[in-house]
C-alpha cells in the first residue's frame, strides 16, 4: 500500500523526514510539501494525489493545543477536522458556510471525519490565534476542539472528493494563541508525531 506523506513547510520536514524515512518504503512511499495554509495545501495535494496516486495519506506537522487534553510537546492523531474562517462575517458574527445552507463541495460539510479511533477534534483555521480571545471564539463555534492547524482540512477536502483515506498526526508545538515561538517546543512535537506516525 503506497503511502503519500505530506509537510507543510520546509522547517518541520527538515526534522521529520530523517525520523521517518526509515520507516517507509521507498519504492511506494513519498515524502512531499503541501504548502502552508488552506489554499497551498488543498491545491498542492489535489496535485500530488492526481500524479502519484497513493493509496494512504499522511499529513503531518505542528499544531496549537486548545484546552488541556493535549501536552506540548506530545503528538495525537485527529478523529476529525473542521474548518473555522470561511463563510461570513468575523468574531461573534462569524458564520460557518453551512450556516449560510451551503457546502464547500457537495456532501462534504464543516466538519470532516477521518477515522481515527481516537476521538480528538483538530480545527483548521486561515489565521493562526493570536490571543486567547480568538481561540474562544473558536472554542465557543466548535466545542470539543483540542488542536488548531492551519492545513488539516484543506488536505481533508482533497482527499475526501479523491476517496483517499487520510490520517492527521500533528506534534503540539505550542499553545494557541502563543505566538511567543521562543517558547515553542518545535523538535519535541515533530519527534513524538515521527514516533506516532510509527505506530499508525
Amino acid at each position: 500500500m503506497s503511502k503519500l506523506i505530506l509537510i507543510p513547510t520546509s522547517l518541520e520536514r527538515q526534522t521529520l523526514e530523517p525520523l521517518i524515512a526509515g520507516s517507509l518504503d521507498p519504492e511506494d512511499d513519498a515524502i512531499e510539501l503541501c504548502g502552508f495554509g488552506i489554499v497551498a495545501a488543498a491545491a498542492r495535494t489535489a496535485q500530488l494525489i492526481a500524479t502519484r496516486r497513493p493509496d494512504k495519506v499522511f499529513l503531518m506537522g505542528i499544531a496549537g493545543a486548545i484546552g488541556s487534553t493535549l501536552d506540548v510537546g506530545d503528538a495525537a492523531a485527529f478523529s476529525e477536522v473542521a474548518c473555522y474562517g470561511v463563510g461570513a462575517g468575523t468574531g461573534v458574527m462569524h458564520q460557518t458556510a453551512n450556516d449560510m445552507g451551503w457546502n464547500q463541495w457537495p456532501g462534504i460539510h464543516d466538519v470532516i471525519a477521518l477515522g481515527t479511533a481516537r476521538r480528538h477534534r483538530l480545527l483548521t483555521v486561515g489565521a493562526a490565534s493570536g490571543s486567547i480571545a480568538d481561540v474562544q471564539l473558536r472554542v465557543d463555534r466548535f466545542p470539543g476542539i483540542v488542536a488548531e492547524d492551519m492545513e488539516g482540512y484543506a488536505v481533508a477536502m482533497a482527499c475526501r472528493i479523491a476517496d483517499v483515506p487520510l490520517t492527521i498526526i500533528r506534534g503540539i508545538s505550542n499553545v494557541a494563541g502563543d505566538r511567543d515561538v521562543n517558547g515553542w517546543k518545535i523538535a519535541e512535537a515533530l519527534e513524538a508525531a515521527a514516533k506516532l506516525l510509527r505506530t499508525a
